[in-house]
């Protein structure tokens, strides 16, 4: 089998859902998702000239070839390994289809038949109205949310030192509050804080929030400090989570062997693919550190990260960021929900066990882009 072409299709949703799809000589087709940015559609296109009259059944081979073919174009991080990332996706598509066995047999077989989702809830600025989002998203089922920090002016002394007055952190503090009084102690909360503090008030907010028992806060600091952010997870009882902002497992090693988190989430089509992701997860895995994916994509990439999820001892749940796009579960061949209750159940399709529902995707192309033409 020999790969003869790859292409690509741009979906709108709430961000830009960058689907590959991979053609071989013997009929075969394989779906991926690549995260969104400027640049990964074009590279993808580049990496054509990589791939065909490769078997794809080289996987990791063909991703280390396109590390290095690239990496005068800078394969360490960025769109570069974004691109690469979608197009092991689909290739690892195209070889669960040709041995007619789901993804995760590939991997080892699975720990787990569900895959637990928790929805991001984005961001407001009263927590009351906080408070009743979050038992709108409880009633869908859902046993884990997760919200934005938020600092209303009034409490931003200066936009740019990153230092949280006072008034910031309690305010942060009544809407986390709120939340746990309106959801209970069973359902899981996490705060995503978006990079934005020093290390001082990042240690400051982490302690006023131990009281609320969260099942994480997320990118306290700023992510090119694994150092600043050891000491936060030093400091505080609350778990710290970070990820989405490094690449491959090299991007992991510092954070992992330092212990600078308490969860890593690395976003799966953005930080290698499949397999780099499970690498991942078995490096935390020697220092008894869970993974909870970050994830923004379509039901293509959704579906595809929870092939590693499924396949992986510490996975702890992973992340759904479209609540707000009612034809979401509609992008994809069947008609059921992919998510239920909360949870994904793991398909036992071959590949990565869904097809892109093209009449759909048309529907919501970007402007000016085509469906794999």
């Amino acid at each position: 089998m020999k790969i003869t072409d790859i292409k690509t299709a741009v979906i709108k949703g709430n961000f830009e859902w960058i689907i590959v799809k991979i053609y071989t000589d013997e009929g075969i087709t394989g779906i991926g998702e690549a995260y969104w940015g400027a640049g990964v559609k074009e590279i993808i296109h580049h990496l054509k000239g990589i791939l065909v009259g490769q078997d794809p059944f080289n996987v990791d081979f063909l991703f280390q070839r396109m590390m290095y073919r690239m990496s005068g174009a800078g394969s360490i991080a960025g769109a570069t390994v974004t691109a690469i990332s979608g197009v092991e996706i689909a290739l690892w598509d195209v070889v669960g289809k040709a041995l007619n066995t789901p993804v995760y047999n590939l991997f080892g077989g699975k720990f787990r038949d569900k895959i637990r989702i928790y929805a991001d809830c984005g961001v407001e600025d009263d927590p009351r109205v906080c408070a009743d989002k979050a038992q709108e998203v409880k009633a869908m089922g859902y046993t884990a949310l997760k919200f934005d920090t938020y600092v209303p002016a009034v409490y931003q002394l200066d936009t740019h030192n990153r230092c949280l007055s006072t008034g910031a952190i309690r305010h942060i503090a009544k809407t986390v509050e709120a939340l746990r009084q309106a959801v209970g102690e069973e359902i899981d909360l996490c705060l995503d804080c978006h990079w934005q503090y020093s290390t001082k008030d990042a240690i400051r907010l982490a302690n006023a929030l131990e009281e609320y028992n969260l099942l994480w806060l997320e990118d306290p600091t700023p992510p090119e400090n694994i150092d600043a952010l050891a000491k936060v997870a030093a400091f505080t009882n609350t778990p710290i989570c970070t990820g989405e902002n490094l690449y491959t497992k090299h991007g992991f090693r510092d954070l992992i062997q330092k212990q600078a988190a308490d969860i890593v989430a690395p976003d799966i089509p953005k930080v290698g693919g499949l397999l780099e992701s499970r690498r991942i997860a078995d490096a935390a895995d020697t220092y008894y550190i869970p993974m909870a994916p970050h994830n923004v994509s379509s039901p293509i990439g959704t579906m595809a990260a929870a092939h590693v999820c499924a396949s992986i001892p510490n996975f702890l749940v992973m992340e759904f960021h479209s609540l707000g796009i009612p034809w979401w579960n509609d992008l994809v061949e069947g008609g059921g929900p992919v998510i239920k209750d909360g949870y994904i159940t793991v398909p036992d399709k071959p590949g990565i066990g869904v097809e892109l529902n093209e009449e759909v995707a048309r529907q919501h192309l970007k402007g000016g882009e085509t469906l794999f033409e």
